[in-house]
Order: C-alpha cells, then structure tokens, then sequence
C-alpha cells in the first residue's frame, strides 16, 4: 500500500526545519501567554524567568511545568489564553477531586486539531473514498469530535454513530461499507466478537483499518483485533488538556506514534528531579502546544511513562515517535476512556460517612473494563440486614456514577475485612491483561 499524508510537505519535512517552526512558535507562543495569562506569568516570575529569555527551543527547559493540580487551581477561566468571545466551545475530563478539566477552543484550535486528526487518518490508509465510522462517544468527551472533524477534511464519508448500540454499529459497517473504525480498543473487540458470534468472517467485513485509543491496550489485543475484523489496527493519543486524539498517530510501521510535532513539543522528564532526559530513555511524557490559542498548555506534565525516538522511520514521516505509554506516574486509572482517580471515589466515600479503607477492583469482562468498589462499613453502620445494605450500596453506586460518570458496583463489607498495609496503602487491583 501506497503511504497517505494529509500534509505531507510538514510531515516528510527535514527535522532542521521543524526544529525551526517550533523555535518561532515556541518564542510567540510564550510572549502571548506572559502578556494574557496571569496565572503562567506568575508562574515564570517565580522560576525568574522572561519571555526574553526564550530564543528557541533549546530554551524550553527554563519554562516552569504545568500540572494536573495547576489546572485545577485555574478551573474555570484561570488558564484561557485568547478572549472568551474568541471560543467556540469547550470538552471537558475528569479532575481528581470532582473538578472536571475544560478546555477551551477557538475555531483556528479546532481547525488545528481537525488536521492532526486527519493525519491519523491518512497514516491509516484513508482517503476521500473511505467511509469512517466514528463509535467514539460525543459530547464532553473529545474521541468523537475530534475523529470526526479529521475524517471530514480528508473527504471521508463520515458515520457520526458515537458509542454503543451494537446491532446499529454492525448493520451500519456492513451497510454503508464502512472501511475505517475509530473507537476505543475494547469496543473495536467487543464488535469483532460480535461479528464473530454473528457468523460473520473477516471476508464478510468491508473495514480495512482502525484508529484505537482513549484507553491501554496490548499487542495481544491488538493482533486479536486485526485477526477477526481483518484489518490494521492503529494506535492514537492525545489529551484533553492538549486538544484531543490526534496529539500523535501511528503510522504503516505499527510501532511508536509520530507526534505532530509543528503543534506539540515533546520532552521525557525524570518524574522526581525534573530533568530533561535524552532520547531513548523512559520517564514522565511533557507536551507543549505551541499554537493553541484558547488554552495553550506549556509544558504540561502528562503523568504518562514514555520514551522517544528519532530513528528513521520507512513511512517517510520525520516527525520524532512515541511509544505506547507503559504506566503512569500518578493513581489516575483509565477505565472504558474515562480517568479515574481513587481520590475521587474516596471523595465520595467520606461525604457519605464511610471510612477511606477501600479496595479498587478493575477487571475486562467480554471486552468491557469492570470496576468493583469494595468499601468498609464502620461498627455503627455494620447491619445484617440485607436491605439496608442493598440501600446504601446504591446510593453510593448512584454518588460514583454521578462523579466518575461511569458505572461502578459497590460492595459493602464488614468492618476489618480489607487488609490493611503498614506502607503505602494498596487501593487498586488492576486484573485487566494490558
């Protein structure tokens, strides 16, 4: 097959010269932040540091990090860089502690990140004559707007299914000859499963190809996927906080992401001392957008544990590779697309009057992530009533969906029943095979 770029002049451009673009977009892209963001200019004040002192890129590692936390500190307004009259519209995730992370967008955001996402599409084979559906959730949620309007630019005939109905997603592939899937992982298996039960052979299947993200997912899935589907599997990445999928995207070789890299600077940090470190080294994933107008994130501290590589690559693409993140540097649980923190769950717990000694069970049942919160009852609330049990059980359920805004079956135990550690308490038991 044949190598599809949307933008291949920037994509196969000699790596000088992107190292030049993001120079002069790092250099602009700073100034704008210091003269609009009090917020980040107080930051830089107090690592004394100007936008004078910002030349190039060999500069970026004077720049203070921004976090998780200081995008909660911000919430709402506290990080918007253009006026408000200026944004089109917002996605959201969740925070740690109930404070959702909004991200805001201009329309020059928004064309942005449309053709980051068109490069995806393209990596993965599609043209003008494909159909794309798109079983990403929309809303909030940026997998389905953001595979959306990439499949768009590239002239796909674009299937805005978002998630969910099955026996739909199937008739439509099968109908309308859909020839790329975008959808998180699990789902793209639960499909094929379907298919599968359905008696349906990979020959009875139009798709081609996938863009699979929004969660981790193995080789072993991956392979497992292409087999019963019979077709090529692609990873995606990206970040509310940075605009969404698209951030970086696979490409034939099926082996690292090629990060767009005229958008977004990446560097790897040791998570503990905060220094740069070299390519091919693992640490703590950092991106800088250097063209986000509405929220332009500077060095955010992503959590994900990743490495870099600049190794030439035979699809032709310059731009430096990814590799699929291996774990994080923080709690945060990624469960069916949506982050999840035990800090939030035992936000909740205690609102309630219950003590913060719980257990996390994290499973994948007929390729759907599972999560049991195991929860202790305190002495006075120790009941053998099974009613009254089934009674609070669901109005925690009910308390974690509408803070997760996913379902998570509660059980109630008896006090001391869940072991306690003399180090760092074990919250979590993740038995998915990721």
């Amino acid at each position: 097959m044949a190598e599809h770029y949307f933008q291949k002049e920037i994509e196969t451009a000699p790596v000088e010269e992107i190292k030049k673009i993001q120079s002069e977009k790092l250099v602009k892209q700073v100034r704008r932040v210091y003269d609009n963001v009090p917020y980040y200019r107080k930051k830089m004040e107090e690592k004394g540091v100007t936008p004078d002192d910002i030349k190039s890129v060999d500069d970026l590692h004077k720049l203070p990090f921004l976090s998780k936390a200081d995008l909660r500190d911000a919430y709402p307004y506290g990080l918007l860089g253009a006026p408000l009259k200026d944004c089109v519209r917002i996605h959201s995730t969740s925070g740690t502690t109930g404070k959702r992370v909004v991200a805001f967008y201009t329309q020059h955001d928004i064309d942005l990140w449309d053709d980051c996402a068109a490069r995806a599409i393209c990596a993965a084979g599609g043209t003008p004559d494909d159909v794309c559906q798109i079983a990403y959730g929309f809303g909030l949620f940026t997998g389905g707007a953001g595979l959306n309007g990439g499949s768009h630019k590239v002239g796909c005939l674009t299937v805005p299914i978002s998630s969910g109905n099955t026996e739909r997603q199937i008739m439509f592939i099968r109908d309308l000859n859909a020839t790329i899937l975008c959808c998180t992982p699990s789902y793209a298996e639960y499909l094929a499963e379907s298919m599968k039960e359905m008696g349906l052979s990979p020959d009875d299947i139009p798709l081609k190809a996938g863009i699979f993200g929004a969660e981790a997912w193995s080789e072993e899935m991956r392979s497992d996927i292409e087999k019963t589907l019979g077709i090529k599997a692609y990873d995606i990445y990206g970040l509310t906080e940075l605009s969404g999928p698209g951030v970086s995207f696979e490409c034939c070789e099926q082996n690292g992401m090629h990060v767009n890299e005229d958008h977004f600077i990446a560097e790897i940090i040791d998570p503990d001392t905060e220094e740069v470190l070299p390519d091919g080294t693992w640490g703590e994933l950092v991106f800088t957008a250097v063209d986000k107008e509405a929220f332009p994130m500077i060095r955010y501290r992503t959590r994900d544990v990743c490495m870099l590589s600049r190794e030439k690559c035979s699809c032709g693409r310059t731009f430096v590779k990814m590799a699929k993140p291996k774990g994080r540097t923080d709690d945060m649980l990624i469960i069916r697309g949506v982050n999840v923190f035990p800090s939030q769950i035992e936000t909740v717990l205690i609102n309630e009057g219950y003590p913060a000694n719980y257990l996390l069970v994290v499973d994948r049942v007929n390729n759907t992530d599972t999560l049991d919160v195991q929860v202790e009852m305190t002495p006075e609330m120790f009941t053998d009533n099974i009613g009254e049990i089934e009674s609070r059980q669901k109005k925690l359920e009910n308390g974690l969906k509408n803070m997760l805004g996913i379902k998570a079956h509660v059980s109630l135990v008896a006090p001391k029943t869940i072991e306690r550690s003399e180090g760092k308490a074990k919250r979590v038991i993740d038995n998915r095979k990721i």
